[in-house]
């Protein structure tokens, strides 16, 4: 990978590790007694960085309200960006997105995350292993951490829900040759570990997120606008409604 991306990406890395510490004098909330507990698992993807570019999860909390559901986003971290009301309600701002994050670090917290959270019902892990294409992280451990991440999500609660994203691309003009071989494999391998790794009672399903996407759903090289949240979105709730309890 040439200098100039690995900077830019280190760049990019750092500045959301900054934005997405959490307060060191924070709380923890007891675990959530709703149906439908949603945790939101990724990086800069899930958790935005308003007013630079979006994640997808406001988009789809309005979805899911606009379809009447019983919810509840679930994760350790919040951000304080402004989200307008929505048919009389707030936004639930709890997500597990830290910026920059790799396949490694979020298998280093997520037995910890769960922890404090308690079980989700349903897991959106978004775009993964999409930091470790831009460091040029090895292929081989990208794909082991994954399968590991959704064991302990499964030991956890066995009868849990995964969305495992086959991820958006990032801007055309930013996509080396090697970056886009990268991507395009993680998003074939997908398809594996979600067949791989269902049980007879945990789905673990794959979502296309790369058909159809293009450079005008970005804010940047590799986040969304509102326009890209909305397609994420959408494709998350197409696929939500299958599995949601009434």
């Amino acid at each position: 990978m040439k200098l100039t991306l690995k900077l830019l990406v280190l760049g990019i890395s750092l500045m959301m590790f900054n934005a997405c510490d959490k307060d060191d004098d924070s709380t923890p909330k007891p675990p959530s007694t709703s149906i439908n507990k949603i945790l939101p698992l990724g990086a800069s993807r899930v958790e935005g960085l308003r007013p630079e570019y979006e994640g997808f999860r406001y988009e789809l909390w309005k979805d899911l309200i606009d379809g009447d559901w019983t919810f509840d986003f679930i994760g350790t971290r919040t951000d304080n960006a402004s989200y307008p009301s929505y048919n009389g309600n707030n936004f639930d701002v709890d997500h597990e997105g830290g910026g920059g994050g790799t396949s490694g670090q979020i298998l280093s917290g997520i037995e910890g995350w769960l922890n404090e959270t308690g079980s989700p019902d349903i897991v959106l892990f978004s775009s993964p292993g999409g930091n470790d294409a831009l460091e040029g992280l090895p292929y081989e451990d990208v794909v082991e951490n994954i399968n590991n991440i959704i064991d302990i999500i499964q030991a956890d609660n066995p009868n849990v829900t995964i969305f495992i994203e086959q991820m958006a691309p990032g801007r055309t003009d930013f996509m080396t040759p090697e970056l886009t071989s990268y991507i395009e494999q993680l998003q074939q391998e997908v398809l594996s570990i979600a067949s791989d790794q269902s049980t007879s009672t945990s789905q673990v399903i794959a979502v296309d997120m790369f058909t159809g996407f293009n450079d005008s759903l970005l804010a940047d090289d590799i986040h969304y606008n509102e326009a890209g949240a909305e397609f994420i979105a959408t494709r998350y709730y197409n696929v939500l409604i299958n599995v949601l309890e009434q």
